[in-house]
């Protein structure tokens, strides 16, 4: 579904209005703020239910029929924007309250003497589908791009991805919920979440961890955009350069998983958060496809890093009863600091007026505020981590997750049984 279907939302924008390059750059941020509000009824809608499993299987279902909006949009036509908007919004709203509660979940259903195994296998798994969803997509839009079937293509893609979901929520309803991990959910607000000796070390992690996405979606929803408008790419290039991203991940996940384990998460964060400082500044020194491929995959190595330390640094400190709570909220404000990011974007573009060189300053500009991040980074006090004390669901998507699955752009953590996690 991953692969298939987000992925390819941007694309699709463009492909009903070739003009709409704005929009095409805001359908992976503004969809993902209303989302992010309405997943923020998942820790009451849990509990209403009284099952992590049924509220995690309706929640899939719904993003699944989200997808089929798509098809409609196609036949609609180049008015059918503010459709694309709607999907995406119910898409993100699903897939961002499956995620609080499919982690409190998925604890107590993967027995601990299996888990780091189990999930290391299963990031392999689910990376090689995305990566196959990525290529069968591009080399099938590419396919049909200039025939009369280009929206038909676009439609199939689609209602492909919408099955592939479809099937996620069936065999999700084949898994157990063992009894101790029933619902026991405590509320906790955003006041709890800053206060005290704790929470003034996690609150400036998060001040951190929002300023990065807004300096990354100040750039990252708009290469899709200017790949495919500016440079003219085809649409198996652009799989192929979102794919080795992916790529870059997957094979760099189980080294850096070594150095968190003998060196900690404060350092790894800070490897990770030099690495990503490059990653959107280099696009301005060539437009080589070779380049570009080693650019991504070295992105993926470096977004790797980041992502696997962020979640050891923030999520390994949430007790369990109060995860599904602080996830909804975390979830918020990421959303927030993305959509504020995209929108700064927007305006900076439509000033330059969309050229080229625009785009490169864009990309160049969101460079230098990944460099001055740092400084909250180092605001952020020593916590003693225990790696060892729970194995955690390991997101190496980013959609991210972004992404929110375009190139060098972060997608949320560890996100439920749409194999984002």
């Amino acid at each position: 579904m991953v692969g298939l279907g987000e992925t390819y939302l941007p694309a699709f924008i463009l492909a009903l209005d070739e003009r709409d390059e704005i929009a095409a750059g805001l359908v992976t941020a503004v969809p993902m703020v209303t989302g992010a509000l309405l997943q923020l009824l998942t820790p009451w809608l849990v509990r209403r239910i009284g099952s992590h499993k049924r509220y995690v299987v309706a929640s899939a279902a719904t993003q699944a029929a989200s997808l089929m909006l798509l098809p409609i949009a196609a036949w609609w036509g180049a008015d059918a924007s503010w459709l694309v908007f709607l999907a995406a919004s119910i898409y993100w709203g699903a897939g961002l309250g499956t995620s609080a509660a499919w982690n409190t979940w998925i604890e107590g259903m993967v027995p601990r003497r299996v888990r780091t195994r189990f999930f290391a296998r299963r990031v392999r798994v689910s990376q090689s589908c995305v990566l196959l969803g990525f290529l069968a997509g591009g080399f099938s839009l590419q396919y049909a791009r200039h025939t009369p079937w280009a929206m038909a293509a676009f439609s199939a893609v689609f209602v492909v991805a919408a099955t592939c979901r479809f099937a996620s929520a069936y065999f999700l309803t084949l898994q157990t919920e063992p009894r101790h991990a029933r619902v026991r959910e405590r509320y906790v607000t955003i006041r709890e979440l800053s206060s005290g000796r704790k929470g003034e070390s996690s609150a400036r992690l998060l001040g951190y961890l929002f300023v990065v996405q807004a300096v990354v979606y100040f750039s990252g929803p708009y290469f899709a955009p200017f790949m495919l408008k500016q440079l003219e790419m085809d649409y198996q290039i652009y799989a192929v350069l979102s794919g080795v991203t992916f790529l870059g991940k997957v094979l760099a996940l189980p080294v850096w998983g070594r150095v968190a384990h003998y060196a900690g998460p404060r350092r790894l964060l800070w490897i990770g958060g030099l690495g990503i400082i490059p990653i959107s500044g280099l696009w301005c020194i060539s437009r080589n496809l070779g380049f570009l491929a080693g650019l991504q995959f070295t992105g993926g190595v470096a977004w790797a890093a980041y992502e696997l330390a962020m979640f050891l640094m923030f999520f390994e400190t949430i007790p369990r009863e109060e995860r599904t709570s602080v996830l909804t909220v975390y979830n918020l404000g990421n959303a927030l600091a993305q959509v504020s990011g995209a929108f700064v974007g927007a305006l900076f573009l439509v000033w330059q007026r969309r050229t080229p060189e625009s785009y490169l300053w864009l990309f160049f500009l969101s460079s230098v505020g990944r460099a001055a991040a740092l400084w909250f980074l180092a605001q952020i006090p020593p916590v003693a981590i225990s790696v060892h004390a729970r194995t955690p669901v390991i997101n190496p998507m980013s959609v991210a997750s972004g992404d929110e699955g375009t190139i060098d752009q972060p997608i949320l953590p560890s996100m439920d049984g749409d194999d984002r996690d």
